[in-house]
């Protein structure tokens, strides 16, 4: 079994507008995502990270039950945390629907104050460019 901490950078920004505990969230997931980490691969603990990120081990707490919570790990308890046995095209799904969700109100927002669908794709290119 790897650890992430063995392969992994995750990378932590205090300029990002996201809270640490999101950002790590957000890597791992998409980590998992990527097949970078595969099914049953052991994360590093709580305290062992927090310390290699120099954060709070209640940060990583957070990330953790977040990443439980929406099925990417699982908790063995007194051995860690592991990546979950994961149906890859139902999680890729579940985020499907976030950002389509987000997409919509976007363009309800755009509606409301007249942004034409060209200028909306515009925006959008350019921020997918970013």
């Amino acid at each position: 079994m790897r650890k992430i901490g063995d392969f992994l950078n995750l990378i932590i920004s205090n300029s990002d507008g996201k809270p640490i505990y999101e950002q790590i969230t957000a890597q791992i997931k998409s980590h998992i995502l990527n097949g970078e980490l595969q099914e049953g691969e052991l994360l590093p603990s709580m305290r062992s990270l927090a310390r290699d990120l120099h954060i709070s081990v209640i940060t990583t707490k957070r990330a953790y039950e977040d990443l439980e919570r929406d099925g990417f790990v699982v908790t063995v308890a007194g051995k860690g945390c592991f990546v979950a046995p994961k149906n890859l095209e139902l999680m890729k799904e579940e985020q499907r629907k976030k950002v389509e969700a987000s997409l919509e109100q976007a363009v309800q927002q755009a509606k409301t104050v007249s942004i034409s669908l060209e200028e909306l794709t515009e925006m959008l290119n350019l921020l997918y460019e970013e």
